[in-house]
């Protein structure tokens, strides 16, 4: 009787129609930036709840959201209620905000307002009558995406002809617009290193171009020696300074000559790290041999050539506290954790480790925390112990030789992070030190101060809406960068990811993917892959080595981008990021579904004058503009350019 009444109020009078619900399309094609849209419960699993009112059948999804559904034209009309779930904790549901758009065929059929946590469902009935493409939306208001689980209740379709067929965005095919590298040697970013005296020291000089390669240093600090054959300088500085380092660099193809600043003193990190992780492709499932295949792709790969630096273990490597220092061993799958990280240092490259202040991480193994003096756990959950293992964690990790250390807990806080930050300081050796995850932004000045790099937001994953979602709430965070600290807007979604469980290509489209890397960029972001280094293919290999862009994110003047403009209709969003040598680094994002012109004028960016415009992607001039430039740019894409006044 309950599921009759229901389908009477969805239809209402009409009898020589049916109905399809909502909640029966296939959601699996539904984009959102957090979580799975979820049939007939909220996409927390709970039952359907808005202001306190329970729905039988729904779809709860997570605000930025994306629903695209085929028609046949004849589809009469879609009902549905509308509103945010109950299900988040207090403290996000006092924060949710979102809006619920309809569209269909490109115009905008109905839009609900902003709504808040706590406020009535709203009815929306719209007229779909010869409509063939309807998308609902759910975008999030600017303000974080906390607590945005949103509802779309007693939703179905008044249906004349065939079905309602939910589906994906049609993705454009690859295309490759970094050149070829070329067989003359080149010397790429970073152009600037920070490292402490008296710590070791280890950084491989970036250089593309046909091996062999004779790499010559003149001005090193005294301490430290380079190896002519593979550019790698190691040793112990001595003394504090800046050193001008001239580099040289030949093959029998020709020769490049940079000058590397090397920065002796308090500060590390001093461009935002480059590397890979292994969270994102091998979840948990992570082994020595692994991570060795890791270091050796990166290498052969060329990675390492256009800054590459480091090979991330996260979280899986942990067994039992024990050893000299009663410390978090390995467990089985990493045999002798020495012996793997001087064979990743053998290839000049850094490595990192992963641990969490809690008795238990999130994949379940052992943290920083225990019940017990002697280092036990009585009940492992994700909670803070009775005492803290943490210092002789950082003995051990020292000891090993360890280069880079993730501390991974929520909600983040200035304790357990100025706990770590003094040991790391204290360890002898240069640790980049990044926590994680989304940091309370009322914090920014103390994750500045205390760490070298922290996650605004929670994961990301391979879809647009997440991409797109936590990449572009980023503008606020903007005036905590700066060099040795840096704004973390997670790893880059590229290549085949998967988290341990179903390996994949990224979902990403091409477009997507050039939006993300200049995104990420821009912003003077941690550039560290997730992907299978061994399954890189040529599109995925050119899109993170292009060292036009990489130098954007790598400039010397470690200064994040912000966003310049922002068109809520159309979709468009400018952003800039002020280089070392005067230029700007501008992204012209499209984030709608249609090619758009977007047009960016110097007054906008305060800049006068004839202006060089630089295409970084294709590495080309494309001339000298006066007052503004214009560009096509594709739905999804950027056009990513460097402008700079005529000399």
């Amino acid at each position: 009787m309950a599921a009759m009444l229901l389908t009477l109020l969805c239809l209402g009078y009409r009898a020589t129609t049916r109905i399809v619900w909502l909640d029966e399309l296939d959601l699996s094609n539904v984009d959102q930036s957090a979580g799975k849209a979820m049939a007939n419960q909220s996409m927390w699993k709970t039952p359907l709840s808005i202001s306190g009112e329970k729905f039988n059948r729904g779809v709860g999804t997570h605000a930025e959201s994306v629903f695209r559904i085929d028609l046949d034209g004849k589809t009469i009309s879609f009902k549905a209620r509308v509103g945010l779930d109950d299900s988040p904790p207090e403290h996000e549901w006092k924060q949710a905000s979102a809006e619920f758009i309809i569209t269909g065929d490109g115009k905008l059929l109905w839009r609900s307002g902003i709504m808040h946590g706590n406020e009535k469902a709203k009815q929306v009935t719209v007229s779909t009558k010869g409509i063939r493409s309807l998308i609902l939306r759910v975008d999030h208001t600017g303000d974080g995406i906390a607590g945005d689980r949103a509802d779309w209740v007693n939703a179905c379709f008044e249906v004349e002809g065939a079905d309602p067929v939910s589906t994906k965005r049609t993705s454009e095919a690859a295309y490759i617009t970094t050149p070829a590298p070329a067989k003359m040697p080149v010397i790429n970013a970073p152009y600037v290193y920070g490292a402490r005296a008296g710590h070791p020291f280890l950084f491989t000089v970036p250089v593309a171009g046909e091996r062999p390669i004779v790499v010559n240093a003149t001005g090193l600090p005294e301490g430290l020696v380079i190896d002519n054959h593979t550019g790698t300088i190691t040793g112990k500085a001595i003394k504090n300074g800046t050193y001008k380092v001239a580099i040289t660099v030949q093959n029998k193809y020709g020769s490049d000559t940079k000058e590397l600043d090397l920065v002796i003193g308090e500060t590390i990190a001093l461009t935002p790290p480059m590397g890979w992780n292994s969270w994102n492709v091998f979840g948990a499932g992570i082994d020595d041999k692994k991570i060795r295949d890791m270091a050796d792709a990166m290498v052969n790969l060329g990675l390492i050539n256009y800054g590459y630096a480091y090979i991330n273990i996260d979280d899986g490597w942990q067994g039992q506290r024990g050893g000299q220092f009663n410390a978090i061993m390995p467990n089985e799958k990493f045999p002798d954790m020495k012996a793997l990280v001087n064979y990743v240092h053998s290839k000049g490259i850094r490595i990192g480790i992963y641990s969490s202040p809690w008795v238990q991480t999130y994949a379940g193994y052992i943290g920083g925390g225990a019940d017990t003096r002697d280092g036990k756990v009585i009940n492992s959950s994700r909670r803070y112990g009775a005492f803290s293992f943490v210092k002789n964690d950082v003995q051990q990790w020292a000891e090993w030789g360890f280069d880079y250390v993730k501390y991974d807990w929520v909600t983040n806080d200035i304790a357990h992070t100025a706990e770590l930050n003094y040991l790391l300081q204290n360890s002898g050796r240069d640790i980049v030190y990044s926590i994680s995850n989304a940091a309370p932004f009322e914090g920014a000045a103390d994750w500045s101060r205390l760490t070298n790099a922290w996650r605004t937001t929670g994961d990301i994953h391979d879809s647009w809406c997440s991409m797109t979602t936590i990449g572009f709430m980023q503008s606020k965070w903007q005036p905590y960068a700066k060099p040795g600290s840096w704004n973390d807007p997670d790893m880059l979604v590229v290549g085949k990811v998967g988290w341990g469980k179903d390996l994949h290509a990224t979902h990403l489209s091409p477009d997507e993917q050039y939006t993300h890397v200049t995104l990420w960029s821009i912003l003077a972001a941690p550039l560290l892959i997730g992907c299978d280094l061994k399954q890189v293919d040529s599109f995925t290999l050119r899109l993170l080595t292009n060292n036009e862009v990489i130098a954007v994110d790598q400039d010397p003047a470690g200064i994040q981008g912000k966003r310049i403009s922002y068109d809520k209709e159309r979709k468009t969003e400018i952003w800039a990021k002020p280089l070392h040598d005067g230029s700007l680094a501008v992204g012209l994002f499209n984030l709608s579904d249609n090619k758009q012109e977007i047009t960016i004028a110097w007054d906008q960016l305060g800049i006068r004058g004839p202006q060089t415009i630089r295409n970084l992607w294709k590495q080309i001039d494309e001339g000298v503009h006066e007052n503004s430039y214009d560009a096509q740019v594709p739905s999804h894409g950027v056009l990513f350019m460097k402008i700079k006044p005529v000399d």
